[in-house]
């Protein structure tokens, strides 16, 4: 699915205002979107721009120190949503209240702070609730919250971290077999599901992506139809499809949203919780040290991909 992305150098036919314009075109048509001509014409600079300066706040952020990294990081991957956006909506922003972050963190950490505890909380309005819907068609629930360690479980390449730390596996990889992909068996006992329950309950989370064959947990995938809502992960440094063994309420959760959550809360932290991040950055005293610089090494590259995948999606 993957092993196409060249990270910022597949964005390279993006840095034409010419080619811009009629990508724009074509999405637009695709949705029905009236004047698509017009509307192309008038947002393939903001389009351009945006990839732009994200690509630029990526570029810094590679190179800053682990303070500055959160705050680079969550503004470029911002600024590429915001072009994501404007390949489904030709008139974002428009109203203000769309540029609010749209989730919150609490400000002052409380004493024995712990980041896998801490939490962000869903707001109304915002980006967060607008890219939600848009880009993925998924209503977020006002107020609903969310840990930061149920955000890193989501992540693929975080799996072994996990199995150091906290002796247990957050995701099974899925192997190629023939030409296929193959579920591992173990993943029954997981699930607890037979082998047809879990064909149907796969089917059924990741739309007409998955078809499997006739013969045991063997599937195709269709990136045609990729939509970023699938529980099959991407594991970018593995170049391989995981699955994850948690079956929450999670479990189809588009893997640009957790990005999106852990960038926005870590950038809230490097600004606003100056003296515990300078003692997690100088003391490394606990398991949050080595999630956290190990998130940010992975986002730097995954998140220019996700991105990459819904544009050309």
């Amino acid at each position: 699915m993957a092993s196409d992305f060249k990270g910022w150098k597949s964005y390279a036919s993006f840095f034409s205002a010419e080619h811009c314009q009629t990508y724009l075109k074509n999405k637009y048509k695709k949705w029905n979107i009236d004047n698509p001509e017009q509307k192309s014409y008038e947002n393939c600079y903001a389009f351009l721009y945006y990839l732009e300066h994200g690509q630029i706040y990526y570029q810094q952020a590679e190179n800053a120190p682990l303070i500055l990294k959160p705050i680079l990081l969550f503004y470029g991957f911002v600024h590429l949503i915001k072009a994501c956006i404007l390949t489904i909506d030709p008139a974002y922003p428009e109203t203000t209240s769309v540029l609010a972050h749209g989730v919150s963190t609490r400000k002052r950490k409380k004493q024995n702070y712990q980041f896998f505890q801490d939490e962000v909380k869903f707001q109304k309005n915002g980006l967060f609730p607008f890219m939600s819907e848009k880009m993925f068609h998924m209503k977020q629930l006002e107020g609903d919250k969310i840990t930061m360690e149920e955000l890193l479980e989501l992540i693929p390449e975080l799996d072994e971290l996990f199995l150091v730390h906290e002796s247990k596996s957050t995701f099974t990889p899925i192997y190629t077999l023939n030409g296929q992909l193959a579920v591992p068996e173990k993943i029954l006992d997981h699930y607890h599901m037979t082998e047809d329950r879990l064909k149907e309950f796969l089917t059924s989370k990741s739309g007409n992506q998955i078809e499997f064959s006739n013969e045991g947990l063997l599937f195709q995938f269709n990136k045609s139809t990729f939509t970023g809502i699938s529980p099959i992960k991407f594991n970018l440094e593995s170049s391989s499809f995981a699955l994850p063994l948690k079956k929450e309420n999670l479990f189809v959760f588009p893997e640009l949203m957790v990005h999106y959550l852990l960038l926005y809360n870590l950038s809230m932290i490097a600004r606003y919780e100056t003296e515990w991040w300078s003692e997690l950055t100088k003391m490394m005293p606990n398991r949050d040290y080595p999630f956290i610089k190990t998130f940010l090494e992975i986002t730097l590259h995954k998140g220019p991909f996700l991105i990459y995948e819904y544009l050309m999606s």
